[in-house]
C-alpha cells in the first residue's frame, strides 16, 4: 500500500525586497523550515517517498549556499525524494541542477528528474513517470509522452509534472507548459502530481496540485499545503490528505470606510488574525480625525504583533466632523485652512492634502495638551 507526500513550488532563493529586511529574512527562513517540516511529516505518515513537483528553487542564480541547504533541509526523511524541474529551474545544459550535483550537495537519496522517463522505486512500489521542463516555455504537452512509457504492472503508476491544466485553472488558462485536463486517463495513471499553480486544488478525482508548501504572495487560493497520497494497489483510486505546512498567513484586505462601524469591524478582524500573519491593507473612502487616530494606534500596535503589517492609506480622506474641529479648537483662520485641506483631497494633489491636513491635526492636538499641561 504506497504512501507517499506530493509538494511543489518552494521557490528556494526567493527575495522578499518589498517588506522590512527583517521581515523579509523571516519570511525566507520559514521557506527552509517549510522543507524541514516536509520532512518530518514524511516521516511521521509513514511515507515511503516525497514527491517535488517543480519549481524546488526559484532561479537558475541563486547562491551555492542556498542549494546545500535546500539539501540538507531534506535529511530527516531518508526515503527517496524525486525533485522536477520546473519553469523558475528548468533543466538547461547548465542550470541550478548541474551546479548542486558540482558542489557535491545532492544526497543519495534524492533523485534528480532531469530527463523525460520513469525512475521506478521497486521497494516503495512506486514507478514516477517524469516530464522535466528542459526549457522555461514549453507550447507542446511534456506529459503526452506518459501514454507510451510501459511501466512494471506491480507498481503504482505516478506522474510528475509542472504546468498549466488547461481550461480549468482560475487564471493563466492556456499559457505555457499546458497539461491535458483528462491526462491521468490517457495515460494510466494511478495519480499526476502537480505543480505550478500556487494553492492545493484538485483536478479530478487522481489529479491534485499540491500548492506552496509556504505561501509567498497574496492570493486566498488554498497556499500552504502539501499531500499525502495513498494508493492501495494499481487501479485503486488514491486517498488525498491535505496537510497544513505552513507557518506564516497571508492577508490583503481592500476595504472602503464610510461610517464609523466600517473601522471598527475592520480593527475587530484585525484583531482576531493570528500573530504569524503577513498583512497588506489598502483602505478606501472616508475618515475622521477621531478615527484616523484610532487607525494609526491600532496599526502601531499591529505593527509590533505581526510579522508584517502594510497599509496603503493614500485613497482614504480625512473628513473632520464639527467634533473633530471643536475639539481641537479650529476655529477662525485655522479653521478655514482645514476645509481647504479637506476640498483639496478631491484634486490631483489629494495625497498631499491629506498628509497635510494630518500634520494640521497633530499640531493643534499637542498644542492644545500644551496649553492644559
Amino acid at each position: 500500500m504506497p504512501k507517499f507526500l506530493h509538494t511543489a513550488d518552494w521557490q528556494m532563493g526567493r527575495a522578499f525586497s518589498r517588506f522590512e529586511t527583517e521581515d523579509g529574512a523571516a519570511l525566507v527562513e520559514a521557506r527552509f523550515e517549510a522543507i524541514e517540516k516536509l520532512a518530518r511529516l514524511a516521516n511521521e505518515h509513514q511515507c515511503d517517498a516525497v514527491l517535488v513537483a517543480g519549481d524546488v528553487f526559484d532561479a537558475q542564480t541563486v547562491a551555492d549556499r542556498t542549494i546545500r541547504r535546500v539539501f540538507n533541509a531534506t535529511r530527516e526523511f531518508t526515503g527517496p525524494w524525486v525533485m522536477l524541474p520546473g519553469n523558475h529551474d528548468a533543466a538547461l545544459a547548465e542550470s541550478v541542477w548541474t551546479r548542486a550535483k558540482r558542489l557535491g550537495a545532492v544526497p543519495d537519496n534524492v533523485h534528480l528528474a532531469l530527463e523525460p522517463g520513469v525512475i521506478n522505486l521497486k521497494p516503495q512500489g512506486l514507478a514516477i513517470l517524469c516530464a522535466p521542463l528542459t526549457q522555461r516555455n514549453t507550447y507542446s504537452d511534456l506529459t503526452e509522452t506518459f501514454n507510451t512509457l510501459e511501466t512494471p504492472e506491480s507498481l503504482i503508476r505516478v506522474g510528475l509534472a509542472h504546468g498549466s491544466v488547461q481550461g480549468v485553472l482560475p487564471e493563466d488558462i492556456d499559457s505555457t507548459n499546458p497539461i491535458l485536463p483528462n491526462r491521468a486517463e490517457t495515460a494510466r495513471l494511478d495519480y499526476l502530481a502537480l505543480g505550478d499553480w500556487h494553492g492545493t486544488k484538485q483536478i479530478d478525482e487522481r489529479t491534485w496540485y499540491s500548492g506552496t508548501p509556504e505561501p509567498e504572495r497574496f492570493r486566498n487560493n488554498g497556499a500552504g499545503y502539501a499531500l499525502v497520497v495513498n494508493v492501495p494497489k494499481p487501479g485503486a483510486l488514491p486517498k488525498v490528505t491535505p496537510l497544513e505546512t505552513a507557518r506564516y498567513q497571508w492577508h490583503q484586505w481592500r476595504e472602503i470606510l464610510t461610517v464609523e462601524s466600517d473601522l471598527d469591524q475592520l480593527l475587530d478582524r484585525l484583531q482576531a488574525l493570528p500573530e504569524l500573519s503577513v498583512v497588506d491593507l489598502r483602505l478606501e473612502g472616508s475618515i475622521t480625525l477621531a478615527g484616523e487616530e484610532k487607525l494609526i494606534n491600532a496599526l502601531s500596535v499591529a505593527e509590533a504583533r505581526f510579522r508584517s503589517i502594510q497599509c496603503d492609506r493614500s485613497g482614504l480622506q480625512l473628513e473632520p466632523t464639527d467634533d473633530d474641529i471643536a475639539a481641537l479648537k479650529a476655529d477662525g483662520y485655522v479653521g478655514e485652512v482645514i476645509e481647504h485641506l479637506r476640498i483639496q483631497q478631491q484634486d490631483e494633489d489629494a495625497e498631499a492634502a491629506r498628509d497635510a491636513l494630518a500634520i494640521l491635526a497633530g499640531l493643534l492636538k499637542d498644542r492644545k495638551q500644551e496649553a492644559s499641561e
